[in-house]
């Protein structure tokens, strides 16, 4: 028996796509819009529909109890009132309904002085993209405070899982992995956020059971795996079947590459992130989630890990077989 509907706004994209199916094996009927039917996933059905449209949304979420609002946009895309209007839209395609909606928040509310951030400690973002995250959750507080929808924000660190691309952890720490180098990310000895996809899809989906015990607007704060890049990169070298050097990502390219990619010289100015240790800690979530709720870091990055090591080990044999 179905433990709901739920309809997931952006399936394409990384949470989106982990929520899903997350959801899906939770034994919830789960739908998916998204422009294109990319990963075709058997037990989802796809909606095709375009976030610009309040009409295919609404059409998409239908009579779903939850609505999962994993919509992004391109980094550099997110401003001049861009980011506000699609939120705006997937508001009013929910409608005063009391739905229940579930969205994906960061660490970009808080500043790179924070060490321990709790759902409760105040948001001082010291970057403009920052700011814009505090108001699409005051956009999101104001729709529940009418009693239009429940929001459930859950704020984690970076995403990495075995279907995700497009992340620190695929364009950054495995882009010279065909040559058997695995770059680590941030300041030395400094620990960093992690958020190990599969984890963080059945979070969500843990939270959605309970909802009715929670609040109208309410944030939760996934912990994940906070380590150091050393600890990583170590990670990702027990995993790789051959040897592997570990080196450190020289941050100083993105500003270099920032002069002409739009794209990078957005990202390169949350590179405080990596520079600071700054920890997500929520023990009412831990309660709700349970002990040993976590994949094991170890087991997550050799999970994460394996389609880029097996395009090294692929390598590997091609070279073999050139020189024997």
């Amino acid at each position: 028996m179905s433990k709901g509907k739920v309809v997931v706004l952006g399936l394409n994209g990384h949470i989106g796509h982990a929520v899903a199916v997350a959801f899906r094996d939770a034994g919830w009927d789960v739908a998916g819009m998204a422009r294109s039917d990319r990963h075709r996933t058997p037990g989802i059905r796809y909606v095709q529909g375009d976030s610009d449209s309040v009409e295919d949304m609404r059409r998409a979420i239908g009579d779903a109890q939850i609505v999962v609002n994993a919509l992004n946009m391109r980094y550099d895309q997110w401003f001049e009132g861009r980011m506000e209007a699609q939120m705006a839209r997937v508001l009013e395609a929910m409608g005063r309904t009391g739905k229940t909606m579930l969205f994906p928040g960061n660490i970009y509310n808080f500043s790179a002085s924070d060490r321990v951030m709790t759902p409760d400690l105040p948001q001082r973002p010291q970057t403009v993209r920052g700011a814009l995250r505090v108001r699409v959750e005051q956009q999101f507080e104001a729709a529940a405070a009418r009693g239009d929808v429940q929001v459930l924000i859950v704020r984690a660190g970076d995403f990495y899982g075995p279907a995700s691309s497009g992340d620190w952890f695929d364009q950054v720490v495995f882009t010279d992995i065909k040559k058997g180098v695995v770059k680590t990310m941030g300041k030395p000895g400094v620990p960093h956020a992690w958020a190990y996809l599969p984890d963080l899809g059945r979070a969500f989906e843990a939270l959605a059971s309970v909802r009715l015990s929670l609040k109208a607007f309410d944030r939760f704060h996934f912990a994940g795996h906070f380590v150091t890049g050393e600890e990583m990169g170590a990670a990702v070298a027990r995993a790789a079947p051959a040897p592997v050097k570990v080196s450190a990502f020289p941050m100083w390219l993105l500003q270099v590459a920032g002069l002409v990619d739009p794209v990078v010289r957005e990202v390169s100015k949350m590179r405080y992130i990596w520079q600071n240790p700054m920890e997500l800690r929520d023990e009412r979530l831990e309660e709700i989630l349970g002990e040993g709720f976590n994949t094991p870091f170890e087991q997550a990055v050799a999970a994460a890990a394996a389609p880029y090591l097996a395009k090294m080990q692929a390598q590997n044999k091609v070279a073999a077989t050139v020189l024997a």
